[in-house]
């Protein structure tokens, strides 16, 4: 439709609250609404969290906001409690530095060798202070 076309009220709504408002309302006015825009993002990263790899991968190309979400450190930190038995100090104190997705598809000997490292490098650190 173009605004041409549209009654005077249809083109102030969206002159005032933009083309994306006024989509939303006439989705409303047809019965259509998105139930998990709305919400809230510690909500969505409780039910992303419980989703299959290639469904979280398949969901961050939906939106900006899923996107983002399905990125977030705090949605892998939640994946790497679930998959794992105990998070040791030393898993945490590696998240920190790359990232809980990171430490996420490390697998286990990788996981060890990168935790002896740091060990390692913080020990060398320790010793010059």
């Amino acid at each position: 439709m173009g605004l041409v076309t549209e009654p005077p009220s249809v083109v102030q709504v969206a002159l005032v609250f933009g083309a994306r408002v006024l989509d939303y309302v006439f989705n409303l006015c047809e019965g259509k609404f998105d139930f998990l825009e709305r919400l809230s993002d510690n909500l969505l990263l409780k039910i992303i969290c419980y989703l299959d790899l290639e469904d979280i991968a398949r969901l961050s190309q939906t939106s900006s906001r899923f996107a983002k979400l399905c990125k977030s450190d705090l949605l892998w930190e939640q994946i790497v409690q679930l998959a794992c038995d105990t998070i040791t100090p030393d898993m945490r104190a590696l998240a920190m530095d790359v990232g809980w997705r990171q430490v996420f598809f490390t697998n286990k000997i990788q996981l060890q060798r990168q935790i002896r490292r740091k060990k390692q490098k913080h020990g060398k650190h320790e010793k010059h202070i």
